[in-house]
């Protein structure tokens, strides 16, 4: 297939790009800038450029390609902004893929389910406690994608979860913990630290990705989930351990505006993805990268 990427220079879609030549597709990629262009030339794609909130340039590159994967964001401070984009470039597709039995492939995030693992049959719209925020907004965006499968649309929604990571690049939210450790001389977890985040390797997440696109039936969730939940506290006792911090609990607050984010307990599952599509992480755990060290810099 030939498959546009959006976001094809970022932390996923610069290791997605490889693994979908490697098995044979050919990849058109997004690139806002001549160093994302060259980033992706480098990886044997072919380059459109322009911004992921043109929706010309979105609508041109789907007509150039037999599927899409969305996986750009905007990770700057503007977090409702950013989802607000992605919204718009998501419902471009989907207008622009309508009745064409092309695949859309969408990242967005595993749902928080109070009380138990999240798994691939729960709602992305479930009535948990970020379903009035900004997150809430992505939920609503992934139920967009999967209602597409009713108008010719092979929709398919990789979720993933809260900490994507590899040694030497980012850590999603545990990278949150790390600039945090850094700037205050404390490794902080909120309350008791009990609290579970998931979390999967880059390219154990890619992989996962390049079989849904190849594999998936339309309205499918898949869940990219390698660690089920690693605890905070574990997660902070890591981090304080590489950096020689003292890992203490500290309020919300502590993390910013995403601080009540922090304090929810987040763990989900993967057992149905790996059932249907045969996918088993091999890669380093979070735990394991974290406590090999090699962190990026904090911005």
């Amino acid at each position: 297939m030939k498959v546009f990427v959006t976001g094809a220079s970022g932390g996923i879609g610069s290791l997605l790009v490889p693994e979908l030549l490697a098995a044979g597709h050919d990849v058109l990629g997004l690139a806002r800038s001549d160093a994302s262009a060259r980033i992706v030339r480098a990886a044997g794609g072919s380059v459109l450029s322009g911004e992921m909130t043109d929706p010309d340039v979105l609508r041109t590159g789907a007509a150039a390609a037999d599927a899409v994967i969305h996986v750009a964001f905007n990770h700057g401070p503007d977090l409702a902004r950013s989802v607000d984009d992605e919204a718009r470039a998501v419902e471009t597709f989907g207008t622009a893929l309508k009745g064409s039995g092309k695949a859309l492939v969408i990242a967005s995030g595993t749902p928080i389910v109070p009380g138990r693992l999240a798994t691939e049959q729960d709602s992305p719209v479930a009535d948990d406690p970020m379903a009035a925020t900004p997150l809430g907004r992505r939920g609503r965006t992934a139920r967009y994608v999967l209602d597409l499968a009713d108008q010719g649309v092979r929709s398919v929604v990789v979720r993933l979860p809260r900490s994507v990571h590899s040694r030497g690049r980012k850590y999603g939210l545990a990278g949150a913990l790390i600039a945090a450790a850094r700037r205050t001389g404390v490794s902080g977890y909120v309350g008791d630290g009990s609290q579970r985040w998931p979390a999967v390797h880059h390219l154990d997440a890619v992989r996962l990705f390049r079989l849904a696109l190849e594999q998936a039936e339309p309205g499918t969730s898949v869940h990219a989930v390698a660690d089920e939940g690693d605890p905070m506290r574990t997660l902070a006792e890591t981090i304080g351990g590489v950096l020689g911090l003292p890992a203490e609990p500290v309020p919300a607050g502590h993390f910013g505006p995403a601080g009540a984010v922090f304090a929810l307990d987040q763990p989900a599952s993967s057992e149905l993805t790996r059932e249907k599509f045969g996918w088993q992480p091999t890669h380093p755990s979070l735990i394991e990268d974290l406590a090999a060290g090699d962190y990026p810099p904090s911005n």
